[in-house]
């Protein structure tokens, strides 16, 4: 596997720390893709910084094991970390407890330990909160962002733009229209390649 370039930060919230945290910790990055479900990028990656805040720490094995209702609760605690503070609270404790328990506690075995990009795909899947979508995504974050491109990444990675092509907020701005512009083709009917399409023009246009 290529040696890993470490950004300083990756910039989806607008919050420097916050940022910088998911460049840092994988956990938080993971954590942050969990929480993208019907909230702004922004919103769904300030989860990971704004949970540390409140408990102290970024911890999988720890949050796994905090009482259910009081983790949901700094979930909702104003402002409430998503629009579903309950049912992602528990996606989180989930995801968490799949990391402690398979990885060691240690998130970036994920992809460390892959085999090559469709045993690391495959890992991915296997976490609560993180669906067929989201795991190419993660997968192109990791190539385009960290460098890690295990064998076989250009037959696993998606070809239309991601937040694996996000390197500033420009670049999230123009992601977030293609996003939306991919979405809507869909919706319409159109194929994939056509919803990609749609994207890489929207993205330009914005």
């Amino acid at each position: 596997m290529p040696t890993t370039t470490l950004p300083d930060s990756l910039p989806y919230t607008g919050d420097p720390e916050a940022d910088r945290l998911l460049a840092h910790d994988p956990l938080a990055l993971l954590i942050g893709f969990a929480l993208d479900q019907q909230v702004p990028v922004q919103k769904a990656f300030s989860g990971p910084h704004e949970i540390r805040r409140r408990t102290g720490s970024l911890d999988a094995a720890t949050i796994a094991a905090t009482d259910p209702d009081a983790f949901a609760e700094i979930f909702r605690t104003p402002p409430a970390i998503h629009r579903f503070p309950g049912s992602m609270a528990a996606k989180t404790q989930a995801l968490c407890a799949a990391i402690a328990t398979t990885y060691g506690d240690d998130a970036a075995r994920i992809w460390t330990g892959a085999r090559d990009a469709h045993d690391l795909e495959a890992r991915l899947l296997a976490l609560p909160g993180i669906g067929p979508m989201k795991a190419k995504t993660i997968i192109a974050v990791l190539g385009k962002r960290f460098g890690i491109k295990p064998a076989g990444w250009d037959e696993v990675a998606p070809t239309h733009p991601t937040l694996g092509d996000v390197d500033s907020a420009e670049a999230l701005a123009r992601y977030q229209a293609g996003k939306r512009a991919r979405k809507a083709a869909l919706r319409a009917g159109a194929s994939e390649e056509e919803a990609d399409s749609a994207a890489m023009e929207a993205s330009e246009r914005a």
